[in-house]
């Protein structure tokens, strides 16, 4: 589903469709009897209260298409730590995907290693663009990075699936990393030394305003993003395994595989 199907060039039959506009969400949905949600804005001052109309939207339009499933990719991080805004709008997305009856199943991730993650994103380009490395705080903060690989066999294998139906799940690769560890192991997979520099008192902002500088990413997702990256995202609860079993890619394989360099 996109609001701009006329320039879709993926795999699949574009649909038209606005997760701001009911109508156009009741005639995407249509008979659909599972759909993905996969919506952030991140990129918006107001994104909490976005995300919460999106997701009433397309609540209510999925249950009166009589949608069976859907399948939400939310955000790791216990729910007994004080979670960041963007953290926080992630469980209530949950939440109000389910307010209408129709049965979620929710895949929680933290880093997604792979073309279109921000976080990856962020972490290419660093590597790619920098000599060096300033090292604040929310660097030294423990990640598990899951593999786009990974992301998508545990979305597919989710679906149709009754016992999935109502639960939440944890998934993630079988590292636990901390930010400042994955830049350094990228720059090794592409044969590069970057000097890291520790500077923990660089604030937030700070942080933001630098990434949004030497990267492409805008300054509010940036700033929403580090943000997040105080919150501790790894991995308690493996019952996914009894549903959608095998084992999950390493972190240097998941960055081999998305910046297509050869295997070992």
């Amino acid at each position: 589903m996109t609001r701009n199907p006329q320039r879709y060039r993926g795999g699949g039959t574009p649909v038209a469709g606005d997760v701001t506009d009911p109508a156009a969400l009741r005639r995407a949905l249509d008979g659909a009897r599972a759909a993905y949600y996969l919506v952030h804005s991140l990129d918006s001052a107001d994104f909490e209260q976005r995300d919460a109309r999106a997701a009433r939207n397309f609540a209510r339009a999925a249950a009166d298409a009589g949608v069976e499933q859907i399948v939400y990719l939310g955000g790791l991080g216990a729910d007994a730590d004080q979670l960041s805004a963007h953290l926080r709008s992630r469980r209530e997305v949950e939440q109000l995907l389910a307010g209408t009856g129709v049965p979620v199943t929710v895949l929680r991730c933290a880093v997604v290693v792979g073309a279109g993650g921000i976080s990856w994103e962020l972490t290419r380009q660093l590597v790619s663009h920098l000599p060096m490395m300033i090292t604040p705080k929310w660097t030294k903060t423990r990640t598990q990075p899951i593999a786009l690989d990974d992301v998508v066999r545990y979305l597919v294998g989710v679906l149709d699936r009754p016992e999935a139906y109502g639960r939440t799940f944890e998934i993630g690769g079988p590292d636990v990393l901390r930010y400042v560890d994955m830049l350094a192991r990228v720059a090794l997979l592409r044969g590069k030394r970057i000097p890291m520099i520790d500077v923990p008192l660089l604030t937030p902002r700070l942080s933001s305003a630098w990434l949004a500088l030497v990267t492409d990413v805008d300054l509010r997702t940036a700033r929403n993003l580090i943000d997040s990256m105080r919150n501790e995202v790894i991995v308690r609860d493996r019952s996914i395994e009894q549903i959608v079993p095998g084992r999950p890619l390493g972190y240097d394989e998941a960055v081999r595989r998305a910046l297509g360099l050869p295997d070992e």
